[in-house]
């Protein structure tokens, strides 16, 4: 039996960020991790993904030579390079985390952790007891209804990574982040994409108008885009995979190699031991309260199986929340809707705030303005000039509510709306803030000036 003061349940980005946090205040830490430190993020989600899909955006540019001045006679992509570039880059973030592990001395204690109290942890069949327990585990694929993922030709982001070759064709189920990510990795290999999402937008968490520009710019990239569009059955045979679909009343069928299916997730909450000890959830998410602690006082969870927001560095900050509350008493409330969120495709996609819908639904009397890329010089410099920024504000104080953005390098470019945000800027702050030139970052100064009325460069 090993006594500590904390305990972490996963070791995934909010679990590894919590668990050094909570060292460094004094507390004597374990992590409980089953499979690879960093989690789904770093083994298999985010920094996998954002390997192949720089590839991807290698590959984009050498097909743009032409307006570079170059050309390739016999140009030829192995993927299966690419793939391998991916595992090498996670595989070097995750002994990177076991650094810091040693380096906070931070107990790695491999295999799965089922609570048998509130202050009882067991693992291999051995216990472990702490003060405090911190819930980390993350989630999974959520599959379509009475689909079973075979892993060979109907498969989720997980197999999707394993591939060394890209199918000749491919449906995507999903038009979120995930799914429209892999379709345009997929794409750029010469896959034939179909991309089929029930809601009426892809990325139907953005703003609508962000929506529809990366819809076209996906056409454009000749990527089918069905929108609005239901599965309704799902059949594998010898050649492949057969999608049954439906909209408006009518039904047609697809045929591809593979379909992946990217319809979000589902939060790894059983096993753990939740109803023994008195941990409550809903829908299979842990409930917590705004310094990550749940319903049993000594035991706080964060991160995905939280059901907030499942993006990673969402987690991490919900670990040091989580850490400083246990180790001060202390706590700083986190706004989700003010949290980033990011899509790497081409053209990027990124925002941060509300919606101009979620903030007409939330009563504001709302103002809004839109620079297009399209004339930037920076922009116009890279030959990547699409896309463009979108301010939401409200109209008494002139306060920004939201920041969307779709266009080159945005997923960059967001970091400082999201400060801005977080000290309540008003338009004229944000206009007279002084921009280097020439940037893109310059977009986002020129949208508060169209917002305010006082465009400059349009």
């Amino acid at each position: 039996m090993s006594n500590y003061d904390t305990i972490v349940i996963g070791g995934g980005p909010g679990g590894y960020v919590a668990a050094i946090r909570a060292s460094q205040l004094g507390q004597k830490t374990a992590v409980i991790e089953g499979k690879h430190l960093g989690g789904i993020c770093l083994n298999w989600g985010c920094i996998p993904t954002k390997s192949l899909l720089r590839n991807a955006e290698v590959i984009n540019l050498l097909n743009e030579g032409k307006a570079f001045g170059f050309k390739f006679d016999n140009l030829s992509v192995d993927y299966s390079v690419a793939q391998k570039r991916s595992r090498q880059v996670s595989n070097r973030l995750v002994k990177g985390v076991g650094f810091l592990m040693k380096k906070n001395n931070i107990e790695v204690i491999e295999g799965f952790g089922k609570l048998k109290s509130k202050t009882e942890v067991e693992v291999n069949g051995e216990t472990h007891t702490a003060r405090n327990f911190i819930l980390a585990t993350g989630a999974r694929p959520r599959n379509l209804p009475n689909v079973e993922i075979d892993g060979d030709k109907l498969i989720t982001y997980h197999e999707a990574l394993e591939l060394t070759d890209v199918p000749k064709s491919l449906v995507v189920v999903g038009a979120g982040a995930i799914g429209m990510e892999f379709a345009y990795v997929f794409h750029s290999y010469g896959t034939e994409v179909t991309v089929v999402e029930m809601l009426p937008h892809a990325l139907p968490l953005e703003d609508e108008e962000v929506s529809q520009e990366i819809e076209k710019q996906f056409g454009r990239a000749g990527i089918t885009m069905k929108t609005g569009t239901k599965v309704e059955r799902v059949e594998t045979n010898s050649n492949g995979v057969k999608l049954t679909i439906s909209k408006d009343g009518k039904s047609e069928t697809l045929a591809a190699a593979k379909a992946l299916v990217a319809i979000g997730v589902v939060p790894n909450s059983e096993n753990l031991g939740l109803e023994e000890v008195g941990v409550k959830t809903e829908r299979g998410y842990i409930q917590i309260n705004d310094a990550m602690q749940t319903s049993v006082p000594n035991i706080y969870a964060i991160g995905d199986v939280t059901g907030k927001l499942a993006l990673a560095h969402v987690a991490s900050a919900q670990g040091l929340v989580a850490a400083d509350a246990i180790a001060r008493d202390k706590t700083r409330q986190l706004h989700y809707k003010n949290m980033p969120r990011c899509t790497f495709t081409h053209p990027e996609v990124a925002s941060v705030g509300l919606t101009e819908k979620q903030a007409k639904e939330q009563g504001y009397d709302v103002k809004t303005g839109k620079f297009p890329f399209q004339p930037n010089g920076k922009a116009l410099g890279l030959n990547s000039n699409v896309g463009f920024v979108k301010i939401v504000a409200e109209s008494k104080y002139n306060e920004v509510l939201g920041v969307h953005l779709i266009g080159p390098n945005v997923t960059e470019l967001v970091a400082g709306p999201t400060g801005m945000i977080g000290l309540e800027t008003t338009l004229e702050e944000l206009a007279h803030t002084v921009h280097p030139h020439p940037t893109l970052s310059e977009v986002i100064m020129e949208a508060a000036h169209v917002t305010l009325s006082e465009a400059i460069h349009i």
